[in-house]
């Protein structure tokens, strides 16, 4: 109870903070954006609206210009259940990375996280 007397108005003041200095995506063309909408087709990001480390990749998402699927797993029972039994634990943030092969690889830590879309970025 204590803690969710806490969590509500840290987490809405980590929302507003990041509504206010929200970065700014890259300028691209049509074609340009396709190329890594392309790249990131097969991403989904696991999150929670006010978590910290969530946004610290949402954000990196937006600078980088990624669109990605996110996923509330508060919002939706669904994809709780499907992050605690394809990813093995419900931890938050984690991209779900879908490969062509059909295999899934689920990538947990912000940072961890953060370099793969970095590296992805410069690759597209």
């Amino acid at each position: 109870m204590i803690m969710s007397l806490i969590r509500w108005p840290i987490g809405r003041l980590i929302l507003l903070i990041n509504f206010v200095f929200s970065p700014s995506s890259p300028k691209r063309s049509s074609a340009e954006q396709a190329k890594f909408d392309d790249k990131t087709k097969n991403l989904s990001l696991y999150q929670l609206p006010s978590c910290p480390f969530c946004v610290k990749v949402r954000r990196t998402m937006k600078r980088e210009g990624l669109n990605i699927e996110l996923r509330n797993i508060n919002q939706k029972n669904d994809y709780r259940e499907e992050l605690i039994s394809e990813g093995g634990k419900r931890k938050v943030p984690c991209l779900r990375i879908e490969k062509t092969d059909g295999q899934v690889q689920w990538l947990y830590e912000s940072s961890d996280v953060i370099a793969h879309l970095q590296q992805l970025a410069k690759a597209a």
